[in-house]
């Protein structure tokens, strides 16, 4: 935070008046946009203890969390006993409503679950249910259900009308670009630039810990799964998201200065317990299209609309940052995803998206889906925001006192 006798964040009580709260929100593109005015506010800055931070560079495993049903429930029971026992698959069935699959907190919190064995771990399990394949079985049942979800929810964004069909590449350029360029209002970016309080702000930040500390890492599982000029192109961009290898430059250890900024806890997964269903699906898709060979092209299109979409609305989150008083050093994390990603999105269009499409032309389809899928999540999460914020209460499951980054 800036160093003034007062610090100063402006924290009003959660307001927010759509005209149209119901519209999708999508992704945005560059528009002229005259600058707010900065200004610290005039509620005083939390006086109460920050939270105790991290003192090493290494992660731990993510403790159990509380369960959200029954499926959440029976695998949360299931990991903290013994791996070598038997399973009964039925407690491990989802039956929840099929076009709710997408955002159920039920069906997203047992996915994120049974991924994160693949990550950091969790506390107390036992690495060898990573693969169990009773557990692995169970996972493909509750995958399917997103797929479907995914499908039914997606169809419509975007198509390739008239244009050449034999043209693979063409196909997949056109979608993607046109994804990227769409811009329907509210647009969750320009309200954070503009009108956020720091308490939505800080329950934006809160939402993005769960994907941001682990930064880079689901999409890294298409680098052996690609080759030729395709991997080298996936190579370019992961490079920089790991800060070239500089620990200090990584884009999460970005993150975690800029949650340290704002007062918030920066171990990975704190905030497990306090996010939806819709916040957990973001991660999931990249979990779920990563760890399968055959979703390769899902994971390359979902990479490459993640970097077509990146460096306009970093650029917003940065210009709001400042308007509430944030820091200068922890608005680097903004900052490096507006320069970063303004040449990371033409690598991700041509060299990556194109160029896999060009070398495996059958994926072209799963290229585009895993696109719209990114688009999705967006705008489901968007949704989720507005909505919450629009009746003045908390996005979050738990709210979150955003003076000391503890629950409420």
């Amino acid at each position: 935070m800036p160093d003034t006798s007062t610090p100063t964040r402006r924290a009003p009580e959660l307001s927010l008046t759509l005209a149209n709260p119901s519209p999708t929100p999508v992704l945005d593109r560059p528009v002229s946009t005259p600058m707010d005015p900065v200004h610290r506010g005039d509620v005083p800055w939390s006086t109460t203890a920050r939270p105790s931070h991290r003192s090493s560079s290494f992660d731990e495993p993510v403790p159990l969390p509380a369960p959200r049903g029954p499926v959440s429930g029976a695998l949360i029971d299931l990991l903290s006993g013994d791996a070598e026992a038997s399973v009964d698959l039925r407690l491990l069935r989802w039956r929840g409503d099929p076009t709710q699959a997408t955002t159920d907190d039920d069906l997203q919190l047992a996915l994120w679950l049974a991924y994160e064995q693949h990550y950091r771990g969790l506390s107390g399990v036992d690495d060898r249910w990573e693969w169990h394949p009773e557990l692995v079985w169970a996972r493909r049942r509750w995958e399917q259900h997103l797929l479907d979800g995914l499908r039914s929810e997606t169809d419509d964004l975007a198509s390739w009308d008239g244009l050449d069909p034999t043209s693979g590449r063409a196909r997949v350029q056109a979608v993607l670009n046109e994804l990227a360029s769409a811009d329907v209002e509210p647009s969750l970016s320009k309200f954070l630039m503009r009108e956020a309080t720091s308490r939505q702000f800080g329950e934006f930040l809160i939402h993005r810990s769960l994907y941001h500390l682990k930064e880079a890492d689901p999409h890294t599982w298409a680098i052996p799964r690609l080759s030729g000029s395709v991997k080298a192109a996936m190579v370019t961009i992961q490079a920089d998201e790991y800060g070239g290898g500089a620990m200090p430059a990584m884009h999460a250890q970005l993150f975690r200065t800029l949650l340290m900024d704002w007062d918030l806890h920066d171990t990975y997964g704190h905030y497990l317990d306090h996010v939806p269903g819709v916040t957990l699906l973001a991660t999931n898709l990249i979990s779920m299209f990563g760890l399968h060979r055959r979703w390769r092209g899902a994971l390359v299109g979902h990479l490459a609309m993640f970097e077509m979409t990146s460096s306009v609305p970093n650029g917003r989150y940065a210009r709001g940052h400042r308007r509430l008083g944030g820091g200068e050093e922890a608005a680097l994390f903004f900052d490096e995803h507006v320069v970063a990603d303004s040449v990371h999105d033409q690598i991700a269009l041509h060299d990556l998206a194109g160029g896999l499409a060009d070398h495996e032309p059958q994926l072209v389809d799963d290229i585009i889906f895993g696109a719209r899928c990114a688009a999705y999540a967006d705008a489901a999460f968007a949704r989720h925001v507005f909505d919450r914020w629009g009746t003045g209460v908390s996005s979050l499951r738990r709210p979150v006192d955003l003076g000391t980054g503890v629950a409420s």
